[in-house]
């Protein structure tokens, strides 16, 4: 028998609870659900979802204290959908721990594809095991080895800078996941270093410019507007 994935939503808003638990259960999936951030909290500690969906605007906390909470004891990954669409409350739920973040109204095949790549991304237990066995990732004619510190494009080395490549292989060991613009300054400069966003921005232009056959359509490395950056999923 298949054991079915299982998903706790945790969001106080009758309709759209039962709008994803609808969507879902009839994908597949098992769904509990959480009408506030206690109950949710005892429902993930309980029976250790495989994703958590968490609305922010919980009416006893607000949704990153959840986020807070589960971070201390598990890695599951945590898709926040919120109607929050400042990109203060998107870069604050993801420096926290989140893994991916959907506005509210959303659409069912956006909802499903969020699901489905924290699924996979549970599932392989993150790229870093994939990385261990080989030293490399890899995306199509995109491979970054670890070991050599070189990023090569169509099996050529793209030439990239120190700087560049620790971007580059920071984003390829979390490929799927949006890296906030601030995580990415302290792990290339430093927690003293810049916290200039241009400076990345300049690097990334560089990057794109050395890997992507088209910097203006990019295929590997996304912009996430106002947050971050995200690598795509390897092969």
């Amino acid at each position: 028998m298949t054991v079915k994935p299982k998903i706790l939503i945790i969001e106080d808003e009758p309709n759209i609870s039962s709008f994803m638990s609808t969507i879902l259960a009839s994908n597949n999936f098992t769904v509990l659900r959480a009408s506030n951030g206690a109950d949710g909290l005892m429902l993930a500690s309980s029976h250790c979802p495989d994703v958590i969906l968490l609305d922010l605007g919980l009416p006893d906390m607000d949704g990153k204290q959840i986020i807070r909470s589960v971070r201390q004891w598990s890695q599951l990954p945590i898709i926040v959908v919120s109607a929050r669409n400042q990109e203060y409350d998107k870069v604050e739920a993801l420096d926290l721990g989140a893994d991916d973040y959907v506005t509210k109204p959303f659409g069912t095949s956006e909802l499903l594809a969020r699901v489905r790549t924290a699924l996979r991304h549970a599932r392989s237990s993150s790229i870093d095991s994939t990385v261990a066995q080989t030293g490399r990732f890899t995306a199509g004619p995109l491979t970054v080895d670890f070991d050599k510190r070189r990023a090569y494009i169509h099996g050529e080395d793209a030439r990239l800078t120190q700087n560049e490549f620790r971007i580059v292989a920071l984003l390829a060991r979390h490929a799927g996941r949006v890296l906030t613009y601030d995580m990415l300054l302290k792990a290339v400069w430093g927690p003293n270093g810049s916290s200039d966003n241009q400076i990345l921005r300049v690097n990334m232009a560089n990057i794109r410019r050395k890997i992507e056959e088209n910097p203006g359509e990019p295929k590997f490395i996304f912009t996430e507007m106002g947050v971050g950056y995200r690598m795509v999923e390897g092969d």
